[in-house]
Formats: structure tokens, sequence, C-alpha cells
């Protein structure tokens, strides 16, 4: 894989459906915290849930892919009202495949995020492939585009920006956020 010109991360944006993304390092920092009575806490950057929410506003439909099962990401996605959560995932390319035929999808159509060697698979597959800048190095040298911000950190917004940018909408989303009078 490796770098797009412009030209083909447009022509590739412009044929995308979906944007799925990892949970652990990605949506969050990667960290796991436990309160005083061992249950699981994660982080959030409230940047990418409004990125999320942006890709939506822009006609694209978004969802989790995640390995490991999580209250937390589930909540947070039933917060942001995502098209689709799966977690607990053991085998992401035997889910990433199940999640095609479910929504009546290709590959191509389908932009992931992902941040270490799980998701190698579907970041292989995927029509466009993003890393945090904190991924491992075996994801960032086979991504499309390896990301400033890192995992729980605004990775997931960058993305959609960049995506966004690419289709050519970013500034007609961007508008309804600015006043001019």
């Amino acid at each position: 894989m490796g770098v797009l010109s412009e030209q083909e991360l447009a022509r590739r944006a412009a044929e995308l459906e979906w944007l799925l993304c990892d949970a652990d390092g990605v949506l969050t920092d990667g960290g796991l915290y436990y309160d005083h009575r061992g249950y699981r806490l994660q982080r959030f950057n409230a940047k990418d849930g409004l990125g999320l929410k942006l890709a939506q506003r822009a006609d694209l439909k978004v969802g989790i892919l995640s390995g490991r099962t999580s209250k937390p990401v589930e909540r947070r996605s039933a917060e942001l009202k995502l098209d689709a959560c799966m977690t607990g995932i053991h085998d992401k390319q035997a889910a990433f495949e199940e999640f095609l035929e479910r929504h009546n999808t290709v590959p191509r159509r389908v932009a992931f995020i992902g941040d270490d060697l799980p998701d190698l698979v579907v970041l292989s597959l995927s029509g466009l492939s993003f890393a945090p800048a904190d991924a491992v190095p075996e994801v960032r040298t086979v991504v499309h585009r390896v990301l400033e911000a890192g995992g729980g950190h605004g990775a997931v917004r960058e993305m959609v920006e960049i995506i966004l940018r690419a289709r050519g909408v970013w500034d007609e989303i961007f508008s309804r956020f600015t006043f001019d009078g």
C-alpha cells in the first residue's frame, strides 16, 4: 500500500460509503483504566466524536470494529448514534467479511483506521486505510496515511477531515459552523 497521490486519495474517498474504526488505541488512547471497584474506564476524545458526526452529515455511515468487548465503547457508540458497533471480535477478517455482506458493500467502499497487529488484515482489504501517529510500526508502514494525531487524541477527527476534503465537501460542512453576519 503506502501513501496515495492526492488524486488517488480523492478518487478512493469519493467511492466510500463507510468509515470503520478500531476502538482501543484509535478512539481511545489505548490505556486501560480501572476504578476502585474494578470497573474499566476508557477515555474518548470529543473531537473524534464530532468528526464521526460530521462524516454522517456528509452521508457516510460510521462504525466500530473492535477486538475487545467494552461497555464504554458500546455506550459511546450509542451516544453518537453510530451505524454499526461490533465489539468482542476475535477474527477481524471474518467479522469484516460478515460486515460487508450484512451491509451489502465491498471493501473499496470502506475506510478503516487501526493501530495494532490485529487490524492489519482489515487495513489491507479496505479502500482507504489510516493509522494514528502512535500506531505500531507494522501498521504505519502499510496504511495509505499515517495521521499526525495519536489514538484517542483526535486521529479519527483528522481522518474524517482528510476524507471530507478529498470528497470536496469540507467547506460545505464547515460553513454550517460559521457565522458571517
